[in-house]
């Protein structure tokens, strides 16, 4: 029961990571905002839904007034909402490019230009950035997507500074995950998931359950003295 009394917010947490997430968080004793536009397809005791959309400022300023007033502290925020719309540079258009940037990006901002600043006020907590082996390798056809997850790689970094300049004990690190077996990769064709696997080093895709293993360890006190730094979790990817 290592997050037992702690609360955590993990937006995209309708399905995917998020899912795996939320469902080992709660089983780790904590009771968990999850945050997503769709609805999800899971339901625990402990595990509350909310409905929101990160790429309205106000309303994740609301949505933080409503978390704080019910459950007094924050203690765990993982950033995990994401999309992606995949082109190449000359073919992408700016719409493409704008709805990758505004929820991964910006999205992330959004939520924790609020709760960041809670946490210092309320005497700690850790803030997780889901990025991704694109973000720190880039990948053909994903330059919004690779962006974005660049992008919250350095957010991680900067708030690991910002929020602790005070003293105060508020961690902030990224996880990027490689090649992980949900929805999108089920969708992928055998011969190329195979061959995404033969890239690792472990020979194999990942699980959602291994991401969710990676982010609880950065969210409890096993990690207490690690902040302003990316987790790779990626089976060892040669690029």
């Amino acid at each position: 029961m290592r997050l037992q009394g702690k609360t955590a917010v993990i937006t995209g947490g309708a399905r995917g990571l998020g899912e795996a997430m939320a469902r080992l968080f709660a089983a780790e004793g904590a009771k968990i905002l999850a945050c997503d536009m769709g609805e999800p397809q899971y339901k625990l005791d402990n595990v509350e839904f909310y409905k929101l959309d990160v790429t309205d400022g106000e309303a994740c300023r609301k949505f933080t007034e409503y978390a704080a007033e019910k459950y007094k502290k924050i203690d765990i925020l993982v950033n995990n909402a994401g999309i992606t719309k995949d082109g190449m540079t000359r073919k992408m258009t700016d719409d493409m490019w704008d709805a990758v940037i505004a929820v991964n990006l910006k999205g992330v901002f959004n939520l924790t230009r609020f709760i960041g600043p809670h946490m210092e006020d309320t005497g700690g907590g850790s803030i997780i950035n889901i990025s991704s082996v694109v973000g720190e390798y880039g990948n053909i056809g994903q330059v919004n997507y690779a962006a974005s997850k660049s992008g919250v790689i350095g957010m991680a970094k900067t708030w690991a500074k910002e929020f602790a300049r005070k003293g105060v004990p508020v961690r902030c690190n990224a996880i990027a995950p490689g090649y992980i077996m949900t929805d999108i990769l089920k969708t992928v064709p055998q011969e190329l998931l195979d061959k995404f696997a033969a890239a690792t080093m472990l020979g194999r895709l990942g699980q959602p359950e291994e991401i969710a293993k990676a982010a609880l360890f950065l969210a409890s006190d096993d990690s207490s003295y690690v902040t302003g730094i990316v987790l790779s979790v990626n089976g060892g990817l040669r690029l």
